[in-house]
């Protein structure tokens, strides 16, 4: 358990477990709200970048604005992903019922860790999402019965929205099931988007897999 966590139980069994994933300079408590948001009786599991960028938090190091370090990513990928197998097994939580909630930085890990830990989530709701791996392709893997809603602004500034086009189809060939939701807003994440976002959440499947 070697990230700073916050962790709240589920009030209904058979409710998923969101792990939330805080944008730049946020922390874990940042997306608690947006948890209760997408699904009041969920449980919660929101860690802390471990990244320091001058004071702010992140998931993983840019060498500047829009350029990521993959073998960082890639590193701090299989970090997050060490830490949520340790917390399924501490919080006794349905591996088959991990759904990823992440917003800009938090949402690129989140669809890094997609691409490079085939299975270790069921979905994943992606806002402000860009491509974290676009500079090397990854690998062809099987994505089959992966769901994942992406949203994008057409008017961001900080993440062009050619970024999560590229995602979802990067997503889209690998077999997992994308709804890509853009809006004409900029680097946020509207209540339209956002409601959308409830229901897919709550019209997905979840529970232990084969």
């Amino acid at each position: 358990m070697n990230f700073e966590h916050v962790f709240h139980p589920a009030s209904d069994p058979a409710a998923p477990t969101l792990l939330l994933l805080h944008g730049t300079g946020a922390d874990e408590h940042d997306l608690i709200g947006l948890g209760r948001a997408l699904d009041p009786k969920a449980a919660l599991l929101s860690p802390r970048g471990k990244v320091n960028e001058n004071g702010a938090n992140r998931w993983f190091r840019r060498l500047r604005e829009g350029v990521y370090d993959v073998d960082d990513i890639i590193e701090r990928t299989h970090e997050l992903a060490g830490f949520v197998e340790a917390a399924a097994d501490r919080y006794r939580l349905d591996r088959g019922r991990l759904i990823a909630v992440g917003f800009s930085n938090g949402a690129n890990i989140a669809a890094a860790t997609l691409l490079l830990r085939p299975g270790l989530l069921r979905g994943a709701a992606l806002f402000a999402a860009g491509a974290p791996l676009q500079e090397r392709e990854p690998e062809r893997v099987d994505l089959a019965g992966t769901s994942v809603f992406v949203s994008a602004g057409e008017a961001d500034m900080m993440i062009p929205i050619d970024q999560a086009r590229l995602l979802a189809t990067q997503l889209t060939e690998r077999s997992a099931d994308v709804e890509l939701r853009e809006h004409p807003g900029g680097h946020a994440l509207p209540p339209a988007v956002l409601g959308r976002a409830r229901e897919w959440l709550s019209e997905l499947p979840v529970g232990e897999r084969d």
